[in-house]
C-alpha cells in the first residue's frame, strides 16, 4: 500500500466516492470517518432532528472494517449510511414514525439494507419520516438551509442528513414525490430508480403500484455508486451518444402552480445546456398527462386502503385518522375509477415511451418552488405522474445565481433506462450545477 500523509479537511464534507478513494489508498480510516459523522450529528441534530435512532456499535463496526484486508473489502467498505425508518433493520428499531411501532424490533434486515452491509457499509442509524412514509404524523426534521422550513417528506430525515453533512449517503423511498422533492428542497442529488428494479422486501408497503426504494448523495457519482451495488448496471439497449445530448424541457401540465424560482430553474437549465452545445427543446406533454396526478391519487388511496386495513381494524382510534381516510374510502372513488386509473397508467407508460424515442432525457420541475415554512411534506404534484409512469428520476440542484434556498430540476429517462440516465446526469451535473 502506498504511503500518504493523512488528510486534514473536515471529513464530513467528503462525498461517498471521495471517502472510498481515500480509504482505498490508506489516507483515511473508517473509524475516523464514522467518528467525524457522529460528532457532526452531536453538534447539529438537536436542531436538525434528522435521526430517530443511532447505532451504538458504529465505531466497533468501523474498527472491524479497518481490519479487513484490502483484497476482501466491499464496494461500500467502511462507509456510514443512514436508513429511512421504514426499512427493517436487525440491530435498530423500525418505528415508521408511528406510535404503534415504537418498540418494534425486526428479526432481519430489509433486502436493500442486507445488500449494503454485504458490501461493507455501516448503518449509522435510522432517519425520520412521515408516518409509514404515507400520511399521519410529520417528521420533526428541519431544513438545514433554514430551520424554519421543511426538508420535504416523506424522506425528511434522509435528505437533511446528507444536506447537513451528517452522512454521505442515505436510503429513501418514493410513492408520490418522497425522494425527489426533498432533494430539491435540501439541495442534494436524489435518485428514484425505475419501478420494480430494486427489491422492496422488508420495506413498509403503502401502494404496491408505486412504492420505490430511492437514495441520496452529494453527487451523481455517489448515487451511481449505490445504483451499481443495487443491481442497476444493466443498460437498456439505447444508443448512447458520446457527443451532445437531445433534451426535452417541460413545465408539465401544472405550470400555473409553479413559483417563480422553479420557472427560473427551468429557464437557467435550458440556457446552460444550450451554452454547452446540447439540444434543449421546450415541449408540451400529451394532453392526457394532465389527468395522471388524479389517477395516481385514486390508485394511491385505494392500494393504501388494503395496506392499512389491518391496522385500522386492530388499533382503531390509536391509528392516525389519515389512514382511516384511506381504509374508509372517504374520497368516494369507485372500482370503475380504479380500473380507469390502472388503464390510464398503462397507456401513459406507452405514450411516454413513444415520446422518449426522440430524446435522451426530459427535464421537469422537482417541486413547486422553495421549501415552504413548517414541517409539512410539500406538494407532490410535480412528482406523482413520473412515479405513476415508473420512470427513473434524478434531482440535480440548480443554483439561481443569487443567495436563496435550494431548488432543483428532475432529469427523467425512459423506463428501465436507469444506467443511461445516470451516465447522462454525470455529464450534465457540472453544466446544471456549476460550482
Amino acid at each position: 500500500m502506498t504511503s500518504h500523509a493523512p488528510i486534514t479537511p473536515d471529513l464530513t464534507a467528503l462525498t461517498a466516492t471521495e471517502a472510498l478513494s481515500l480509504m482505498a489508498d490508506g489516507r483515511l480510516t473508517s473509524r475516523a470517518l464514522v467518528a467525524a459523522c457522529l460528532d457532526r450529528i452531536r453538534q447539529r441534530d438537536g436542531e436538525v432532528r434528522a435521526w430517530l435512532a443511532l447505532s451504538e456499535t458504529a465505531l466497533e463496526q468501523a474498527d472491524r472494517c479497518d481490519a479487513v484486508p484490502e483484497a476482501e473489502r466491499g464496494r461500500l467498505h467502511g462507509l456510514p449510511i443512514g436508513v429511512k425508518d421504514v426499512f427493517e433493520t436487525s440491530d435498530l428499531p423500525t418505528t415508521h414514525n408511528s406510535p404503534l411501532y415504537q418498540s418494534f424490533q425486526p428479526a432481519a434486515d430489509a433486502a436493500v439494507v442486507d445488500l449494503l452491509r454485504s458490501e461493507g457499509a455501516i448503518i449509522l442509524g435510522k432517519t425520520d419520516t412521515t408516518e409509514f412514509a404515507a400520511a399521519g404524523r410529520d417528521a420533526q426534521t428541519a431544513n438545514p438551509h433554514d430551520l424554519a422550513h421543511t426538508p420535504g417528506g416523506s424522506s425528511a430525515g434522509s435528505a437533511a442528513a446528507v444536506a447537513d453533512w451528517h452522512v454521505p449517503l442515505t436510503l429513501s423511498t418514493q410513492t408520490g414525490g418522497s425522494t425527489i422533492r426533498p432533494a430539491s428542497f435540501c439541495g442534494i442529488v436524489g435518485f428514484k430508480p425505475s419501478y420494480g428494479r430494486v427489491s422492496r422486501e422488508g420495506v413498509k408497503i403503502y401502494a404496491q403500484s408505486f412504492d420505490t426504494v430511492g437514495w441520496y448523495g452529494r453527487s451523481v457519482d455517489d448515487v451511481a455508486l449505490l445504483a451499481s451495488v443495487l443491481g442497476l448496471d444493466e443498460a437498456l439497449h439505447l444508443t448512447d451518444r458520446p457527443g451532445k445530448l437531445r433534451i426535452a424541457i417541460t413545465s408539465g401540465p401544472y405550470r400555473d402552480r409553479l413559483a417563480s424560482e422553479s420557472l427560473t430553474a427551468l429557464d437557467l437549465s435550458k440556457q446552460r445546456l444550450e451554452t454547452h452545445g446540447h439540444s434543449a427543446q421546450s415541449i408540451e406533454l400529451p394532453a392526457e398527462f394532465e389527468a395522471l396526478d388524479r389517477h395516481h391519487r385514486v390508485i394511491l388511496h385505494r392500494e393504501g386502503q388494503a395496506s392499512f386495513r389491518n391496522l385500522a381494524r386492530r388499533h382503531g382510534a390509536a391509528l392516525h385518522d389519515d389512514f382511516h381516510h384511506r381504509v374508509e374510502n372517504r374520497d368516494g372513488s369507485s372500482l370503475l375509477d380504479l380500473a380507469k386509473a390502472y388503464d390510464a397508467m398503462a397507456m401513459g407508460r406507452i405514450a411516454f415511451d413513444a415520446l422518449m424515442q426522440d430524446f435522451d432525457l426530459l427535464i421537469a420541475p422537482s417541486a413547486p418552488g422553495f421549501a415552504p415554512p413548517g414541517r409539512r411534506p410539500g406538494d407532490p404534484v410535480f412528482n406523482a405522474s413520473w412515479t405513476l409512469l415508473g420512470v427513473p428520476c434524478l434531482n440535480i440542484p440548480v443554483p439561481l445565481g443569487h443567495p436563496s434556498l435550494p431548488i432543483g430540476v428532475t432529469l427523467i429517462a425512459a423506463r428501465s433506462a436507469d444506467h443511461h440516465l445516470l451516465d447522462a446526469a454525470r455529464r450534465l451535473e457540472p453544466v446544471l450545477n456549476p460550482k
